[in-house]
């Protein structure tokens, strides 16, 4: 056995949270509100907002200096994981989390490009705050929806359910992808290549977590010059409402990157906006589902790999 098979590897169970640094934290609150956001507790330097889910928060918003990404969060399945998590590069000492939610908490850096990741155990959970119809759609043959019932909607932001993943540029892939498939339980659901050198360029990772169905992917990373965050993602309840808050950020004036389209890997139905920090944030319905039966796949970068319909890709999406 291979040291990389028989390491103990770190289990997580969820993705759970994003932290960003904002220059004009007030600018960026309001676009957080118009995305689907609701506030789920203040401090003097710090806003956290949640989704209508069971997570405590999902987004952090903190003051600073610069814009900056933060590092994302996750939920662990044990102390012994935290514990685990202490051996990793430039990790803190099991702390008393202050975010909602509390629990127990270790940061540490990746040892690539310096990201923090913030691990979490114990974490209370909280009241679902909205509910959603699964509408009765009218096919050409099929007529679900009863005589003389309508679908009505209303004008406002599309609310978010949970984050679903996020991505990162990063400055050398194959330590990358050594680093993390060896520390944790990520898993390539699709890995995409170079044509002209045949080599690993872009990785979807999904959470390994046995027969349990996870999403297609959690966490995605390519190669790229510079480090940074590219995007984070967020779940929304069906295509009415991500087109309803589509309208709303196009009435707002907010400035959009690229939507709405479907994904190929993954499938999703995708909507991406730039913050007025210039980060890019995604409303997403409609992804796949896979778990330890599902292969590996492995296909060629190409202009037709990332989207089967929607707006042509744009160059801001790929910087």
């Amino acid at each position: 056995m291979s040291p990389s098979a028989s390491k103990q590897k770190i289990s997580l169970k969820r993705i759970a949270h994003v932290y960003y640094t904002h220059k004009n934290l007030d600018a960026a609150h309001q676009f957080l509100l118009d995305f689907g956001f609701s506030v789920a507790q203040r401090t003097d330097d710090k806003i956290y907002y949640r989704g209508y889910g069971t997570e405590p928060f999902v987004y952090c918003a903190v003051k600073g200096t610069e814009d900056k990404f933060g590092g994302t969060g996750w939920v662990v399945d044990s102390m012994e994981d935290l514990e685990l998590a202490t051996l990793l590069p430039g990790a803190t000492p099991i702390q008393d989390s202050k975010a909602p939610g509390g629990g127990k908490c270790v940061t540490f850096y990746e040892p690539v490009d310096n990201c923090p990741f913030h691990l979490v155990y114990g974490q209370t959970s909280v009241e679902v705050t909205e509910t959603f119809p699964e509408l009765a759609y009218n096919f050409p043959s099929t007529k679900n929806r009863p005589v003389n019932q309508t679908q009505r909607f209303k004008k406002g932001p599309a609310p978010i359910h949970k984050i679903g993943h996020f991505g990162l540029c990063v400055t050398d892939y194959k330590k990358a992808f050594e680093f993390y498939t060896t520390n944790f339980n990520w898993k390539p659901t699709e890995l995409v290549y170079a044509p002209d050198t045949n080599e690993d360029m872009t990785t979807f990772l999904h959470l390994d977590r046995g027969e349990e169905w996870v999403d297609h992917h959690c966490f995605f990373f390519f190669e790229g010059p510079k480090f940074h965050v590219h995007h984070s993602s967020f779940e929304v309840f069906d295509f009415d409402i991500q087109m309803l808050g589509h309208t709303w950020l196009e009435e707002k004036k907010y400035e959009i990157c690229w939507g709405v389209g479907r994904h190929v890997m993954g499938s999703q139905i995708f909507d991406y906006w730039f913050d007025p920090s210039g980060f890019m944030m995604e409303h997403y319905i409609d992804g796949d589902l896979v778990n330890e039966t599902t292969p590996t796949s492995r296909s060629a970068a190409g202009p037709d790999s990332l989207h089967v319909w929607g707006p042509e890709l744009p160059v801001t999406f790929l910087t």
